[in-house]
């Protein structure tokens, strides 16, 4: 009996490939998004196609909100391609092609760790796309101030997460 139990208990594991799978069609998903909104942003709101845009905001602007579809994208992948390793199986068609590789995933923590790095990666993306949208606001020494104590702020985090 506990056998059996244990077996079924075993089993329901599987059920992580349906979060796999709606990870990996999500990270499709924003990727094409992505990539969609970069040859709108390039065809629409290009200075050198459109004689009637005076600066390159705009298209810098729709290019960095499309990076951050990307980035989201990828943290799915890893986010996918990670549960499938943890829970299902490895995966041996990267053991024979990639010695090291950001989809390899040996533990929760790892994952955890590579999803964590991304996100902040995003949220600095998403910063910056803040920050364009309302430089136009930026009129005072102290607007210029504030703006570049935010970015070394930024970079101070980013290194202390990266640091070993």
């Amino acid at each position: 009996m506990s056998n059996k139990l244990e077996k079924i208990l075993w089993n329901f594991r599987y059920i992580t490939i349906l979060a796999v799978l709606l990870s990996i069609i999500s990270a499709f998903s924003l990727i094409v998004l992505g990539s969609w909104d970069i040859i709108q942003a390039v065809i629409f709101y290009n200075p050198l196609f459109d004689d009637s845009i005076s600066n390159n905001n705009e298209l810098l602007f729709k290019i960095i909100s499309a990076i951050d579809l990307f980035l989201i994208g990828i943290v799915l992948l890893i986010f996918g391609f990670g549960i499938y390793e943890l829970f299902v199986s490895e995966i041996d068609f990267a053991n024979a092609k990639f010695t090291e590789s950001t989809l390899k995933i040996r533990d929760l923590d790892q994952l955890k760790n590579k999803i964590i790095k991304v996100i902040i990666i995003v949220l600095i993306v998403k910063f910056f796309e803040k920050v364009l949208k309302y430089s136009e606001n930026f009129t005072t020494p102290m607007d210029l101030l504030y703006f570049g104590l935010s970015i070394l702020s930024i970079c101070l985090g980013y290194y202390l997460i990266n640091r070993k």
